[in-house]
């Protein structure tokens, strides 16, 4: 039957505004309420998260003294094109682009001496009329050491806390540009440019805390749009180097602006203990401590290229996986670090004493999703092997950066640290709803995000109490945990007597990447005043069977080094897990996060080796294996 255009016009009007044909026509009668037909489409009222975004929340560009100082030529403008997939020219001058867009970034610059690098470059009159100013310049046109002990001099000004050039009318002028530039790049629904800075402070070494040097530092990320955010400058080490002034800070900012705004702990590993403790100034903490930082900071960074954090081979001996990209040297100034420091650096120890002092205190001040971020000082978010683009500029790619030194005792000039140990890493991987400032914040804000190393893994969890074997097999499976569970980030509680937890576990490899080698849950729990941890295997790929809680066999590995390739041929593209907690008991508090393992591929040092055809020592670790770690899910009796 052929219908007249004016007919097939007034539907099609009708279907697209929502409107019934019979209301548009006028058949009912005036006034009569018309009810609406049931949706045959599952989606309409589907409200849960169903979109995996991937960024990064700790980026520096050219205006970090730290970055611009020493051969960064790019700005924030430069940051988001490449992060939104264009290719751009690196400071070294080579091209350089994204297998794929990022979904989000926070340009996160020191918010000490903010800009001041870029002033420099442009011979600013204003600072060239100081002597302090004159004296930074002549540097900076030096030789490139003699730039980087101006960047000592700086980062020295974070620990005294007392600026040598101070003038709010600069602080307020990049500050504004700093957020004029996010705005212009933000694009809800595509990309999402958020605002946000780092806190930079360093321990001083005064009042026992040991010798100066101990990494503290926090990226402060914002919910909100300018017309919050230029209400404020940024609360730096300038202000204060305690983290309890942070958060008053943020307090008022949310009073005053009725705005947002979280912060992200990083670095424990370079804190010496520090970052953390357990004690407070040195004195036990107290309730009121424990829920402001459980308020302020939600989640911590767990991988970047400083070094992975999940834990340490010291504190999980019985785990083949704990010993990935460490760095155990010392602090950010080379101090020495002792094996008793070392609870108070890494995600898995801090998440179990968070258990202890939740029963000491009735507060848990450690209770962290977690996501990982690149800290790149290159104005370029780079975390895949075969295309990273090093951390600050001397570290981009090039015959010699591998062999280069990055770190050097203070006292003897010795090596700590070369660049071939740096991390192509990490991602934070948000659930969200929309790619848009809101959605991705809220995400954070409720721990429904996890940390990769670099590749674009997919994973999801879910926790509840009578989840069956084959409902995570279902395609609809993330409406069943929501339905009767809690997602990564959430709380279980009030378990039906004789029940232990049920999760669903999936995990999908990045598309252009690695192979799955396996999917873990990694528990730890409170037994009267002794934390513990157990990892458990719950899916194996290549059809292994798990024995005594573990794969049977190693996966293996089709790794060719010289050749900085191999083949997809062993671990499978998708696992899946529905497991129950056979240790289960409920009276004892816990914890369960999931970690996934990729497949062995040629580390960034093996594609250097190849590139530019040259031979590297034999200590350089030239395989890899990436992974993802979820926020977890707790237990409360």
């Amino acid at each position: 039957m052929n219908f007249p255009k004016s007919v097939l016009a007034a539907v099609s009007l009708c279907v697209f505004s929502g409107v019934s044909l019979a209301q548009d026509t006028g058949t009912l009668d005036q006034g009569k309420v018309v009810e609406q037909p049931k949706s045959y489409s599952p989606y309409v009222d589907q409200h849960f998260p169903q979109r995996v975004l991937f960024g990064d929340m700790h980026h520096h560009t050219s205006l970090s003294v730290d970055s611009g100082l020493i051969g960064n030529n790019n700005g924030p403008e430069v940051s988001f094109r490449f992060a939104r997939g264009e290719a751009v020219t690196s400071n070294t001058g080579q091209p350089v682009k994204l297998d794929r867009p990022l979904d989000f970034l926070v340009v996160t610059d020191h918010a000490e001496y903010l800009g001041i690098a870029k002033l420099l470059n442009e011979a600013d009159p204003t600072l060239l009329a100081t002597d302090i100013g004159k004296e930074w310049y002549a540097q900076m046109q030096g030789s490139p050491e003699e730039a980087w002990q101006a960047v000592v001099s700086m980062q020295q000004d974070f620990v005294s806390g007392v600026p040598k050039f101070d003038n709010p009318q600069v602080k307020r002028s990049v500050w504004d540009d700093v957020v004029d530039i996010a705005s212009e790049y933000n694009d809800p629904g595509t990309f999402t440019a958020l605002n946000g800075y780092e806190w930079s402070t360093v321990s001083s070494g005064k009042g026992g805390s040991g010798p100066a040097g101990a990494n503290l530092h926090r990226v402060v990320v914002f919910r909100d749009g300018p017309d919050r955010v230029k209400q404020i400058l940024p609360f730096s080490a300038f202000d204060s180097g305690d983290p309890e002034a942070l958060w008053a800070f943020m307090a008022d900012y949310e009073k005053n602006t009725g705005g947002q705004v979280l912060a992200i702990p990083h670095n424990g590993n370079l804190s010496n203990g520090q970052m953390y403790a357990e004690t407070v100034k040195g004195k036990r903490m107290t309730r009121d401590y424990a829920e402001r930082r459980a308020r302020w900071e939600p989640l911590l960074e767990v991988t970047q290229a400083k070094g992975d954090g999940e834990t340490h081979a010291f504190l999980s001996p019985v785990d083949e996986f704990a010993d990935f990209e460490t760095w155990d040297f010392g602090d950010s100034f080379g101090n020495p670090k002792e094996n008793g420091q070392l609870q108070y650096e890494y995600a898995r120890s801090t998440l179990m004493n968070g258990l202890r002092l939740e029963d000491k205190l009735g507060a848990n001040p450690f209770k962290y999703g977690m996501i990982g971020s690149t800290d790149s000082h290159v104005s370029l978010s780079t975390t895949r092997e075969d295309n990273w683009f090093g951390k600050l500029p001397n570290g981009e790619p090039s015959a010699e950066r591998s062999s280069a030194v990055f770190v050097r005792d203070s006292e003897t000039g010795d090596a700590l640290v070369s660049d071939w140990e740096l991390s192509a890493a990490g991602l934070a991987a948000v659930w969200a709803k929309d790619n848009t400032r809101e959605a991705i914040f809220d995400a954070l804000a409720r721990k429904e995000v996890y940390a990769t190393t670099g590749s674009r893994l997919t994973v999801r969890i879910f926790g509840g109490w009578d989840f069956e074997p084959d409902e995570v097999e279902r395609h609809d499976f993330a409406r069943t945990g929501y339905a009767r569970g809690v997602p990564m980030g959430g709380d279980l509680t009030n378990g039906p007597d004789g029940k232990a937890p049920s999760f669903m576990i999936r995990a999908l490899r990045d598309p252009d990447n690695a192979n799955l080698d396996r999917v873990q849950v990694i528990k730890g729990w409170l037994d009267g005043n002794e934390t513990h941890e157990r990892i458990y295997d719950v899916a194996c790929s290549d059809d292994r069977a798990i024995v005594n809680r573990r794969c049977e066999r190693e996966v293996g590995s089709t790794v060719d080094v010289a050749d900085a390739s191999y083949t997809n041929t062993i671990g499978d593209p998708l696992l899946t897990a529905h497991w129950v907690d056979p240790d289960f008991d409920p009276d004892q508090r816990a914890f369960y996060y999931v970690r996934v393992i990729e497949i062995p591929k040629p580390r960034w040092t093996a594609y250097d080796a190849k590139f530019f055809g040259i031979d590297l020592p034999d200590d350089v670790r030239m395989t890899t294996q990436d992974r993802a770690y979820t926020s977890p899910i707790w237990y409360t009796p």
